[in-house]
């Protein structure tokens, strides 16, 4: 299948030789053609729309999709794309800002953790517990408003993190939740570009914050904590996608394969009635005649 092949060429499941500057944001494996791509991905948001029915009616899997991503990578317009045939009945999106007092009560897990999909369901996190190894190891003043008890706060803090989330998410997928994290690699040049989009066009005035530009300044610091993220948390059952975000309309084609590919693999299909059930229907059906 070709949504197959485009989606394994980003995939990422063993992260120990896995380096950030491998990965090509402006890259779009050899297509040329915005035009064929956006019809590509229709076909691919159309399928998705078929399989996500079946997900729902066989209500056995939940699928956690996961986008993480520097700020104008473009995790909003690819989540709007590509899920723009599902049905709203089951599939739920939750964006994760900064975290309330409430949830900084909590473990680092447990904001999103009431926000998993049910069975049956596709679950969208546009930022998820990852930020807690990105913008936390980034700005590691963060820390000190989780009241994380001082002893515990370590040189193996991170190490630790990064072994809780591969041991949630392994212990999600033994239970049913098939999981695939994406992440949106735009480059230093092309987000420039799309900052001055934000300031320059006034319907995209409302997208822009003085605080995105400020984070620029730490770009080297996030590229290094993304490549460790992806090292230290890539999997089979959990795998990453590096996924070129310089052109919109090829991450988004690569973003539905992966999910399409995801979903074929589950061999998804709609109940079948028992002897019971179809004496049921028989009889609705004789008393609709006589109506």
């Amino acid at each position: 299948m070709k949504s197959e092949k485009l989606a394994k060429s980003y995939r990422v499941e063993d992260g120990k030789d896995f380096r950030l500057k491998d990965y090509d944001p402006a890259d779009t494996d050899g297509r040329h053609s915005k035009q064929h791509a956006e019809e590509a991905l229709q076909q691919g948001v159309a399928r998705l729309a078929e399989l996500q029915d079946r997900l729902y009616a066989q209500d056995r899997w939940a699928v956690l999709l996961i986008f993480q991503g520097m700020d104008a990578a473009g995790k909003d317009g690819a989540i709007k794309h590509v899920m723009s045939g599902v049905n709203p009945e089951g599939c739920q999106v939750y964006s994760f800002k900064v975290p309330t007092e409430a949830e900084l009560r909590h473990d680092f897990l447990w904001r999103t953790t009431l926000d998993l999909p049910p069975r049956g369901h596709l679950g969208i996190f546009n930022r998820s517990y990852y930020e807690e190894v990105l913008i936390v190891r980034v700005h590691p003043e963060v820390l000190k408003g989780e009241k994380i008890p001082p002893s515990l706060v370590t040189k193996n803090l991170w190490g630790e993190r990064f072994e809780d989330i591969r041991s949630f998410e392994r212990h999600l997928a033994r239970d049913g939740t098939v999981i695939r994290k994406f992440f949106l690699n735009i480059s230093k040049k092309e987000q420039k570009r799309r900052f001055f989009a934000r300031l320059d066009q006034p319907e995209k005035n409302w997208k822009f914050s003085a605080a995105d530009i400020h984070e620029r300044e730490c770009w080297d610091d996030y590229m290094n904590a993304y490549e460790e993220m992806i090292i230290n948390t890539a999997s089979k059952y959990a795998p990453w996608y590096a996924v070129p975000a310089d052109n919109k309309w090829f991450t988004r084609l690569v973003v539905s394969s992966v999910i399409v590919d995801a979903l074929e693999e589950l061999d998804l299909s709609y109940p079948k009635v028992d002897a019971v059930k179809r004496k049921e229907l028989a009889a609705a059906r004789q008393l609709l005649l006589k109506k």
